[in-house]
């Protein structure tokens, strides 16, 4: 049997011409600093091989509705099985979708209800649980004498027969509000009052809203309350207006569309988010007020295994659902106990990978639209590590995502039972503490883009911690310095934050609004102050940010974190400075100054290929007023609009500027492919023959040349004053945007490399390069796990991007697992101290070094190992 994948002439992307033994059935790291190509191995090769040899073998009926990979370009992969990854950002789910749902959690709990709860009878007599329903036998009430039917597991499912029919199982209901058909009640009916009609288009809806006796010419406040009603629930009866246009007069039959019927109609035509978006600014979401929000109709709310109801247990955490299963066998008659034992053990089995990975505090019925991308990576694992396959190979794309230092063991405890069950695990990781648990370590490098693409180090953790080219294994031994900055004195402690309806300068009370504007008193402030009340599973808090400094919040999975920063800290600084009332959660808050917050996450940027890293970061603008002013240019009668590959001249004319055409091949999905008229360089030919030079760089440029060009080798190029034959009035702008991106860690990206394909950690370190360089003295960053991507080199990069914003007197928060992050922080705000129901506490808060001597922090304890073993 072979004992290795064996990859020869792999160029997928900086790969160059890469040969390697990768070890089969074995736990395989790989690692490398950011664009070192880990990536384009284990995904780009590795795993788009091996599925699309796998779907190759299957019908073209089936393959047809699959999405299709395109070959890799390899010269071949010899021993490779079939392949799944579980990337670092899974899809989140519909509304339809819980955590229950998602892990089938759930299919087995219907089950449970169906066979093992006592049923009811339709006079409200509860029967005692018999084994007379699992053998579908008829159950007759001895109380009254009806025939009791037990419903099945689908009749219990809210995505079925059990479904709520007022909110037809999703939970929440959607009303249309009144106060936002007619936001400005001085205008009238005409000068456009009645915003859906304006906003989707139905401008003669006033025309025919007249015909029923409705003046629309007097502002909305003087209306009757007839006509009013008339304008939001007016019938739907077709009326004969006369409509003047530029053709003339026409006579036309038109049919009255009321404003809340307008909402709803066009809220069933939003098949995607723009049209949602438009659609849900004049709509309310609340709890469903018939289930409550359980998604389940009566009759699936009925059974009852004890007092607890299907709604009541899928309300509780992971936790509490399996120590309730464990200890409910013993409750039931004897006769029930073995089919009883056999539920609770499967829903066990299911659950306790879930607990390993930390997921222990999420409740079942929570929507996985609101888990983290961490938390729906994680579910995705237990779920493979459940399927019990053998002989696949797993490709894990940053499985440590999200993971506190406590669930670390838990990871790979799950990675090593799917290597148990005989398949093959390959993960791309740079948490020190997992890649020191592998079998076998690939480290890529030594840099990034063309200054990676090769194998600098290979073997077990501990050859690569010798090796000399290495650029991780000092991290792995702990050679490597943990604090890479000093850190700033903590101002004294801050006075307690004042809640009267007037409140101190930069403070606003519940409810209320900013009093006035921040005045040198606010301003000097020395710590930002907020206090909350009870929000999910947050108890009530009172938080103390310093200002000026970079501050960590911490803690397990689920503890609050991003509920703390996220769903009050920033929504009610936002409110301030937009003169809205505060968030429900938050009682009062301190603005100390600031008046501005920037939340910097991981969100992909843009939405499709258009957007690129010179587009985003502005030095398109700048290549293409360059390239305008040319003599070519002027003399081929181009203009700066026709440098743009979005609408200008130049645009090739087949992909109309993406670089890429979605190719139609019938009976498979369409594949998208190189635009093979511009060879992805979006561009018509004759863009070639408009160039430029620079004294760097003498050689004559195109556009096109410039696109394709790293951040790093861009840079050298606009160096030096001058140029030849164009402007150099633009080349300080473009030389200075570069530098940033190059300080970033961005310096191996392409100028034309479009922004949505970017890691969460590449897209966080953009969005902060227009920060830099000006001043910040009234402006808060709010950064949620930025570390995610980043090998330990590319932390210290972070790190010293956060410190320039501090030097510029900005004041950070990030939410961060990471320990070399936080012990580089001013000051650390702990919470906990477990997940869930356990945690919503904050159970910690100074220096680094003050959390470490925490008894109750449980942070503290592997922050102080890690700073010590260091």
């Amino acid at each position: 049997m072979p004992k290795t994948i064996q990859v020869r002439g792999a160029r997928v992307h900086n790969l160059r011409g890469l040969n390697l033994d990768i070890p089969l059935n074995r736990l395989v790291g790989i690692a490398g600093v950011s664009g070192s190509g880990k990536s384009s191995l284990a995904l780009g090769v590795l795993y788009a091989e091996g599925s699309r040899r796998y779907l190759e073998s299957l019908s073209t009926y089936t393959r047809r509705r699959m999405t299709q990979a395109q070959r890799p370009e390899v010269d071949s992969v010899r021993f490779l099985p079939p392949a799944l990854a579980l990337r670092q950002r899974p899809g989140a789910g519909g509304m339809r979708s819980t955590f229950g749902t998602s892990t089938e959690l759930l299919n087995v709990l219907r089950l449970m209800f169906s066979r093992l709860a006592s049923h009811v009878c339709p006079n409200g007599h509860y029967q005692e649980p018999t084994m007379r329903v699992a053998a579908e036998m008829p159950i007759i009430c001895p109380v009254c004498g009806e025939r009791v039917q037990a419903p099945s597991a689908e009749e219990l499912a809210f995505n079925s027969l059990g479904a709520c029919p007022t909110c037809q199982g999703t939970g929440t209901v959607r009303e249309v509000d009144d106060a936002t058909l007619v936001p400005d009640q001085d205008l009238t009916i005409d000068q456009g009052a009645v915003v859906p009609w304006r906003t989707f288009g139905f401008n003669v809806q006033p025309d025919i809203v007249r015909e029923f006796g409705v003046r629309t010419d007097v502002p909305w406040k003087d209306l009757t309350a007839d006509e009013k009603e008339i304008v939001f629930n007016g019938p739907s009866e077709k009326k004969h207006i006369t409509i003047t246009s530029v053709k003339g007069v026409h006579e036309l039959d038109f049919t009255f569309r009321n404003a809340r019927l307008t909402v709803t109609e066009e809220l069933k035509r939003a098949t995607d988010d723009k049209r949602l978006s438009k659609v849900a600014k004049f709509l309310t979401e609340r709890t469903c007020p018939d289930c409550g929000g359980s998604r389940l109709n009566e009759v699936a709310r009925r059974p009852r295994i004890g007092q607890d109801n299907l709604a009541a247990v899928t309300s509780w955490p992971l936790r509490r659902v399996l120590h309730w299963s464990e200890n409910l066998p013993a409750t039931l008659p004897e006769s029930m106990q073995a089919m009883a034992r056999s539920l609770a053990d499967t829903l066990q089995n299911m659950g306790r990978r879930l607990l390993q990975l930390g997921l222990g505090y999420l409740t079942l019925d929570r929507s996985t639209v609101s888990l983290s991308t961490g938390e729906r990576q994680r579910t995705q694992l237990s779920r493979a590590v459940r399927n019990e396959t053998t002989g696949v190979l797993y490709v894990l794309d940053e499985p440590s995502t999200g993971l506190h230092p406590a669930n670390i063991e838990g990871l790979i405890g799950v990675m090593r039972d799917l290597l148990a069950s005989g398949n093959s695990v390959v993960f791309v990781d740079h948490d020190v503490s997992v890649l020191a648990a592998a079998d076998y370590f690939i480290e890529m490098g030594p840099g990034a883009g063309s200054k990676g693409g090769r194998v600098i180090a290979q073997g077990t953790p501990e050859q690569v911690e010798d090796a000399p080219e290495s650029r991780i294994g000092g991290f792995l031994n702990g050679r490597e310095e943990v604090l890479v900055r000093e850190h700033r004195d903590i101002p004294a402690s801050p006075t307690p934050l004042s809640t009267d309806e007037n409140g101190e300068q930069g403070s606003v009370s519940t409810g209320g609004k900013r009093t006035h504007s921040d005045s040198s008193r606010a301003a000097s402030c020395d710590w930002i102050r907020m206090s909350t009340g009870p929000i999910h599973t947050v108890r009530p808090l009172d938080v103390a940010i310093p200002r000026g400094r970079m501050t960590a919040v911490t803690g397990v999975s689920g503890s609050g974190k991003t509920t703390m920063v996220l769903e009050c800290l920033v929504p009610a600084l936002q409110a301030i400075q937009e003169g809205r009332s505060l968030p429900e959660s938050v009682k009062s808050i301190s603005s100390s100054g600031i008046d501005r917050v920037r939340l910097v996450d991981s969100s992909p940027i843009g939405i499709n290929v258009r957007s690129t890293v010179a587009t985003y970061s502005g030095i398109m603008d700048h290549l293409r007023r360059l390239f305008s002013k040319t003599a070519a240019a002027h003399e081929a009668g181009y203009r700066l609009s026709d440098f743009s590959y979005n609408t200008g001249s130049l645009r090739c004319p087949q992909c109309e500027g993406t670089g890429q055409i979605s190719l139609d091949v019938q009976f498979l999905p369409d594949i998208p492919i190189t635009c093979p008229t511009c060879r992805g360089s979006r561009f018509k030919p004759e863009i070639e023959r408009i160039r430029m030079s620079t004294k760097a760089h003498p050689d004559p440029m195109s556009l096109t040349d410039l696109l394709s060009m790293e951040v790093g080798e861009a840079m050298e190029v606009f160096a030096a004053a001058g140029s030849r034959g164009a402007d150099a009035g633009e080349y300080p702008s473009i030389h200075r945007s570069l530098r940033i991106l190059n300080d970033l860690g961005l310096g191996y990206l392409t100028l034309g490399e479009d922004t949505p394909s970017l890691s969460g950690g590449e897209a966080q370190r953009l969005k902060l390069s227009n920060e830099l360089g000006r001043r910040q003295n009234t402006s808060l960053f709010v950064l949620d796990e930025p570390t995610t991507g980043l090998h330990p080199l590319d932390v210290r990069t972070l790190i010293g991007v956060l410190e320039r914003l501090v030097d510029r007197g900005a004041t950070v928060v990030f939410i961060e697992h990471d320990l070399d992050m936080i012990a580089n922080a001013d000051y650390v705000i702990d919470m906990g101290p477990g997940g869930g129901e356990e945690g919503g506490m904050i159970v910690a808060t100074g220096r680094p070094e003050t959390v470490c001597a925490s008894r109750v922090s449980l942070t503290g304890q592997y922050l102080a190992r890690h700073i010590q073993g260091r």
